[in-house]
């Protein structure tokens, strides 16, 4: 730990395919050494890893964790001072979370929950699908839009292959989401409003990512266009009151708490900013698309590894 003559040392934790960090977070080795912090990656299930020697692990991109999920959650729990913490991550890493944030009035797209343990034949899930318009099927554990497809509910083939999709989700023992496809996000894209420690740093624009049906996706996520994005008080709004029943959630009651968050939202189909996913396990914070949101989440790191 640290010494009055040692910097602090605080490890960035990644995955197996990216041991070296997603290029978006690498910079903040740099960053982290200018304020006297010895920053390093390390990879979060490698069992040679001394977790202990850290002062600081800060959660950034483990990305393979949602076949593993269990097994994640087990780690941040062994892990001294995980940022953003354990409590967190469990609470965060199964999209369950935005039951919590409807009952609690924040506007989320609407969801059917299809539970693995009901055994559902393909027949009683057709009749779970709905009707008409679009929709999205996507596991409640997921990371970077993996296993997720979009379908035509009117069109024969496309919802034989939904069916298709659900049922091989539900086989695996893994819960599934059904939602309505948001239409503009073809046209306006999705919104991902940033946070450290609480504060607001940056937004950006994120284009649509799902065309079709679900396809095995190469690599650990969709790959996905972004550009800085100015957002609006109604999504400021929105956004702030997920974070606030997020904190409520996990204990702590101070968004302050969440080193780091990025709330996605979109304009649902009634008109209204709705939140389609709350991110506090290991988004992308696209540091690179906005001037000053390295320096800021390198001074909120270096400030809390030298608590």
């Amino acid at each position: 730990m640290t010494t009055e003559t040692s910097a602090p040392r605080v490890a960035l934790a990644t995955c197996s395919v990216l041991p070296h960090l997603d290029p978006d977070d690498a910079p903040l080795v740099r960053a982290l050494d200018a304020r006297g912090v010895a920053a390093e990656p390390a990879v979060w299930d490698d069992p040679d890893v001394d977790w202990s020697a850290f002062d600081a692990v800060v959660v950034r991109s483990t990305w393979d964790y949602s076949a593993r999920r269990d097994e994640f959650v087990a780690w941040a729990a062994r892990v001294p001072r995980i940022l953003n913490t354990e409590a967190v991550l469990r609470w965060n890493t199964d999209k369950g979370y935005l039951r919590e944030l409807e009952a609690a009035g924040v506007p989320v797209i609407p969801t059917l929950w299809l539970d693995p343990a009901r055994n559902l034949s393909s027949r009683a899930i057709h009749t779970r699908l709905p009707a008409q318009g679009d929709f999205v099927i996507k596991p409640v554990v997921s990371a970077g839009a993996k296993d997720t497809g979009r379908y035509q509910a009117g069109e024969a083939h496309s919802r034989g292959l939904a069916i298709q999709h659900a049922k091989n989700l539900l086989v695996s023992g893994r819960e599934v989401m059904v939602q309505p496809y948001v239409t503009s996000v073809d046209t306006a894209g999705e919104t991902g409003l940033v946070f450290v420690d609480g504060e607001f740093s940056h937004a950006v624009r994120k284009n649509a990512l799902l065309t079709g049906p679900h396809r095995p996706t190469r690599g650990l996520y969709q790959e996905e266009e972004m550009s800085p994005f100015t957002a609006s008080e109604e999504q400021f709004d929105v956004a702030r009151r997920a974070l606030a029943v997020a904190a409520g959630a996990v204990g702590g009651g101070d968004v302050a708490g969440f080193l780091y968050a990025r709330v996605d939202v979109v304009t649902g189909n009634d008109g209204g900013v709705v939140v389609i996913e709350l991110e506090l396990t290991e988004p992308s914070l696209f540091l690179s698309l906005a001037p000053g949101s390295l320096d800021r989440f390198a001074d909120a790191i270096a400030a809390r590894a030298a608590r």
